[in-house]
């Protein structure tokens, strides 16, 4: 009997823990998802909700449509640029902000083999691997094999450098289907390092390995990005 009590009490404490830490995720107001204008028409969402635009930390919830309603699947802290977070409209690159919008997930990509039960296109990184960051290069925000003549190394990043921030990463179409020169390259959604990003998104190791887990290409993941109120807030999007 005791242990059917202690079993009973430990599952409603994780019941709990559950629902304070969706109650946290949707503001009590209702999903966050089903407060948002646009949520890309697909059945899975990414929300990362900081709370306000200087702030270098936040919150990264993952979301399933079920029928009508979005249902958490999981959520960790999240950390932004070192300068938080700017409107991605008029955002600039060299800011350290990481931009506030709507956007697509091309692919995952990463210096370690995917994580186990990852079905999304997996990019694997190898030692010729950069994204191209220069302003004057036509490889502009794209991956690259090899470093293309026009693209200075010290604009641009040697994926393998990162061998812990991109063990795991998923692309975040910013400024990426139709690249606007200057207006950023390179934004990603990544395990942490020793601190807030350059202009990424990033969580910890294990949170990362569940995403990619989770997402399923076929129900056209998104990633919102914003804050809790304000012209920016992720619900406007």
């Amino acid at each position: 009997m005791k242990r059917a009590r202690a079993a009973a009490s430990a599952l409603l404490a994780l019941t709990a823990v559950a629902a304070t830490t969706a109650a946290a995720a949707t503001g009590g107001a209702g999903p966050l998802p089903e407060r948002m204008a646009d949520t890309g028409g697909g059945r899975q969402l990414i929300t990362v909700e900081g709370p306000a635009l200087g702030a270098t930390t936040g919150r990264l919830t993952w979301w399933d449509l079920r029928g009508r309603h979005w249902v958490a699947a999981g959520s960790a802290p999240a950390r932004f640029g070192a300068n938080g977070l700017a409107d991605g409209a008029t955002r600039r690159q060299g800011t350290s902000t990481t931009p506030t919008g709507l956007y697509g997930l091309p692919y995952a990509f990463g210096n370690a083999a995917a994580p186990r039960g990852t079905t999304y296109p997996y990019r694997r990184a190898s030692d010729r691997s950069w994204w191209c960051e220069d302003n004057a290069s036509r490889a502009y925000n794209r991956w690259t094999e090899g470093l293309p003549r026009d693209c200075r190394a010290s604009e641009s990043e040697h994926l393998a450098d990162y061998p812990e921030q991109y063990a795991h990463a998923l692309v975040i179409a910013y400024n990426y289907d139709r690249p606007v020169h200057g207006r950023g390259a390179g934004i990603f959604l990544h395990v942490n390092g020793e601190g807030a990003t350059a202009g990424c998104v990033s969580v910890p190791a294990d949170a990362m390995a569940a995403v990619l887990a989770w997402a399923d290409r076929s129900r056209l993941p998104h990633i919102a990005i914003g804050t809790q109120s304000g012209s920016t807030a992720v619900t406007a999007y």
